[in-house]
């Protein structure tokens, strides 16, 4: 009860609602007693963050009356968006308020607690500790607001959507263009692809060639920044015995795999593939086989080789041959594959850091 009667003192104080008979013997009390001036210092820094909280709410309301009466008016419009849009739309909108409001909790703290170390006079270990504890109750809100304002951010790209399918694709075009395996992505109304840091896009699909298993996609989700390739998709095959090496998602990280070619041919003489002699399994599909010179030289399928019992490769010139088709379509003229390879002179483990960034696993619906 005293310190209850104690903070109405301090708020009637701080507020200028003594008399100045009441004020007088106040300061008074502050100066003999270092533990109600603590107090007094504590609430002070206590109301000017509530008024802060307040204002920022107000300022909040009067916003979105603003814009509820300029929708209603018909100035402003909302832009209308296509399914599973968004929630990606609200994150990327309010990603920074999200991110400022998960952090208000701890940068209040701190600045507090330094104003008041400063500001008052020095107090014992268990005044310190009290001030603590108060401190905990306000950020705890603040961080459980924050939080749950971050959880958004699971659901971002497809909420709803159960995946049926997955595989590797990897970037054959800086602008945001991959290569896959079409038995992949066959059938899916959303496609999803996510680099080895765990950052998902959406993608949509710009070209199937079932029969000869290959599929291109484009990024379009505005996250997506253009990245310059570290490699070039060869157009020429590839001699027998040469070294081969892949990376693919068959779990939920990138995996590399070293082998070599075994076969200028697929299947039963098939021209479209090749043979290597590398680990893999389904979740390889739609991965690059780099050669020695960092280069791609085919796109890993794995669509038989439950049944045939070996690794087949889609030779790269397939990929040249599907944008000359994809390129007839005056959207897609301005793709640019390079044959070039600016790894070609480093060892194995440094191109692999170089290429990995740029392959990605394929996920559809």
């Amino acid at each position: 009860m005293e310190e209850i009667l104690l903070l109405d003192a301090a708020e009637r104080y701080l507020r200028g609602e003594m008399t100045p008979q009441e004020k007088t013997t106040f300061e008074e009390m502050r100066h003999t007693n270092p533990e109600l001036d603590q107090l007094v210092v504590e609430h002070h820094f206590f109301l000017e963050e509530m008024n802060r909280y307040s204002n920022i709410k107000a300022f909040k309301n009067t916003l979105q009356e603003t814009q509820a009466k300029l929708e209603a008016e018909g100035v402003l419009k909302e832009k209308e968006l296509g399914p599973g849009a968004r929630v990606v739309n609200l994150w990327k909108r309010y990603k920074k308020t999200i991110a400022i409001a998960a952090s208000i909790a701890g940068v209040t703290s701190l600045l507090t607690y330094a104003a008041t170390n400063i500001v008052a006079p020095k107090a014992d270990i268990n005044q310190v500790t009290e001030l603590s504890k108060k401190l905990d109750v306000l950020t705890k809100k603040t961080d459980y607001q924050g939080n749950e304002l971050i959880k958004v951010k699971g659901d971002i790209k497809v909420p709803n959507v159960q995946f049926k399918s997955s595989g590797t694709g990897f970037l054959i075009d800086g602008k945001g263009y991959l290569a896959t395996n079409a038995h992949i992505i066959k059938n899916s109304s959303t496609v999803i692809v996510q680099n080895n840091k765990g950052e998902e896009f959406i993608a949509k699909i710009v070209l199937m060639d079932n029969a000869k298993d290959l599929a291109i996609l484009k990024i379009t989700d505005q996250e997506f920044k253009p990245l310059t390739l570290p490699y070039g998709i060869s157009k020429s095959s590839t001699e027998i015995a040469e070294p081969i090496y892949t990376f693919g998602y068959p779990r939920n990280e990138i995996v590399y795999g070293e082998g070599y070619l075994s076969a200028k041919t697929g299947f039963n003489g098939d021209t479209l593939s090749c043979q290597i002699d590398v680990p893999a399994n389904p979740g390889n599909s739609g991965g690059p086989v780099f050669n020695e010179n960092g280069e791609v030289i085919g796109i890993l399928s794995t669509r038989q080789m439950q049944t045939e019992g070996a690794v087949f490769a889609i030779q790269s010139k397939y990929i040249y041959k599907a944008l000359e088709e994809l390129k007839k379509n005056d959207a897609y003229a301005d793709i640019k594959i390079s044959t070039m390879s600016s790894v070609r002179k480093m060892q194995r483990k440094a191109q692999a850091r170089k290429v990995q960034d740029f392959i990605f696993m394929v996920k559809g619906n």
